[in-house]
């Protein structure tokens, strides 16, 4: 098969890794890529959201299956036109894309449907919004209805905070488009875990749990970002959290997709908090995680084309996948300046002397070679070094020996990540 991959980032480098390796891969391509994709695939130079580009290239190359990384050009349509000209797809249709690009649509099939979820109201007018948000006792969650690069979320600390930034979101436009309107809703005490399902519009088949680090500073402190590590499996994510996640959140969400007239086909990323009334419904995402991609791919002992495959043709009823029962981690390394103003443009050197300790792979995210042939910093997260081990300290203690090795001064990372996981190996 001659397949191509949509995106640049650390996620796509971890999906070109694993594709690469299958038997049925022929020809990888992969736009636009980056410096670390480039040792994997073709890179071509074509933006993730130029979707006329991206149909017109598919075509030419007759590219046999196209897999889409980042949410972007899925709520653009890019699924539909590639359908739409005959070129087999993995990613939602626009229509159920939706359940990413707007929290709003989100928060309402979950209402809908009976997903359990925060209490909620939706908003395009300042006052009512502050109305709303003083029934809470802080910290309250403030979010910008469409997509806003995974910063569009605001935990308020107090009834004050929430009001600057309701203003910041409906006057000042902080997210342009994006917080034209706006949801807010109670904050949700327990522990977060990612959780991951292929749906072929019927079927929902069960990834791995991970549990993803949001703050950018150790002790989950400082501004959300991205995600500045992750590992997975994730030890709140017990055979009976799962169960629960499926049954109470999964299997509703197909359904009532299907129900709505658009039927969900992808990867479901559900992000899930585990409070003591059982788990409840954060947020949906219409793609794989990043950086959680990076550890998930690091345990699949399965081909993962043929599962991607069977979600596009609605075949999952009968799948299964293999994983490892290894604990994998990665660390995120991002430019200085992170996530407000990232300072491109960094050499960094020794990439190979980290890949070279032991269960390591480093992924790239936000990499380019410059015209010496170095490779630099293009972005704000930039490197994603994931370890296996047989345990999260393991795995830890291996990724950060790595993280230890590369040379660039212009990058920084939490040292705390699989915190949470380590303690409890401890008791």
């Amino acid at each position: 098969m001659r397949i191509l991959v949509v995106g640049s980032g650390g996620r796509e480098h971890a999906l070109c890794w694993k594709i690469a390796a299958s038997p049925l891969c022929d020809r990888l391509y992969c736009a636009p890529g980056n410096a670390g994709i480039a040792e994997e695939a073709e890179c071509v130079a074509i933006g993730a959201e130029d979707v006329d580009a991206l149909v017109e290239f598919a075509r030419r190359e007759s590219i046999d299956f196209v897999v889409v990384g980042p949410e972007a050009p899925l709520v653009k349509g890019l699924a539909d036109r590639l359908e739409g000209a005959g070129i087999a797809t993995f990613g939602p249709s626009a229509k159920a894309a939706e359940i990413e690009g707007s929290k709003g649509f989100m928060k309402d099939l979950a209402a809908k449907y009976g997903i359990p979820s925060a209490r909620y109201a939706r908003f395009t007018e300042a006052a009512p919004a502050k109305a709303f948000a003083r029934q809470f006792t802080p910290p309250i969650v403030i979010k910008a209805d469409g997509l806003a690069a995974g910063k569009g979320v605001v935990i308020a600390a107090s009834h004050a905070e929430a009001e600057a930034e309701i203003d910041a979101m409906l006057n000042a436009r902080k997210f342009g488009a994006a917080s034209a309107e706006i949801v807010v809703e109670e904050f949700l005490q327990g522990e977060e875990l990612s959780f991951f399902a292929l749906i072929d519009g019927t079927h929902a088949l069960p990834l791995v749990s991970a549990q993803d680090h949001k703050r950018v500073g150790d002790g989950d402190t400082g501004l959300n970002t991205g995600g500045m590590g992750a590992y997975s499996p994730a030890p709140v994510a017990t055979k009976a959290v799962e169960a629960a996640i499926m049954e109470r959140i999964i299997r509703p969400t197909v359904a009532g997709m299907a129900a709505e007239g658009r039927p969900f086909k992808g990867v479901l990323f559900a992000g899930v908090m585990v409070t003591k009334e059982g788990p409840k419904l954060i947020e949906f995402n219409c793609r794989f995680g990043d950086p959680e991609t990076q550890p998930m791919m690091l345990r699949m002992k399965s081909d993962l084309v043929p599962a991607l495959m069977a979600a596009r043709d609605g075949s999952l009823a009968s799948f299964d996948l293999r994983w490892s029962d290894e604990t994998a981690l990665v660390v995120v390394m991002a430019a200085e300046g992170y996530p407000e103003k990232p300072k491109t443009g960094t050499v960094i050197r020794k990439l190979d002397e980290a890949g070279k300790v032991e269960g390591v792979t480093v992924f790239h995210a936000g990499t380019r070679r410059n015209a010496a042939g170095e490779i630099e910093a293009s972005g704000g997260r930039v490197l994603g070094v994931s370890a296996l081990g047989k345990s999260v300290a393991e795995a830890q203690a291996r990724a950060y020996r790595a993280v230890d090795r590369i040379d660039w001064p212009g990058g920084f990372c939490r040292r705390d990540i699989g915190w949470r996981a380590i303690e409890r190996e401890k008791v």
